[in-house]
């Protein structure tokens, strides 16, 4: 997959995720994609290591949004406690 599709679906993915968590986020398009691209790493790993994925087969688009909401609500709470 190329950097420009990376980026993009990252981009959706963040976005998705930015909807479906409750609360404002108020965040910029760079932290968006990061969080959606950030999403989709956890949810292809975290599905690896408890069985959902072989190595080498990817997160879908519903497990990525979901990876990128906990790293939301995650990101949400170590921030509220500085």
């Amino acid at each position: 997959m190329g950097i420009i599709s990376t980026i993009f679906i990252g981009l959706l993915v963040g976005l998705v995720a930015r909807f479906v968590k409750p609360g404002d986020d108020s965040m910029g398009w760079i932290k968006t994609i990061l969080f959606g691209i950030g999403g989709s790493i956890a949810a292809t790993y975290g599905g690896q290591a408890l069985g959902l994925y072989q190595a080498g087969e990817g997160a879908g688009f519903l497990g990525s949004v979901v990876g990128a909401v906990v790293l939301l609500l995650v990101a949400g709470k170590l921030s509220s406690k500085s």
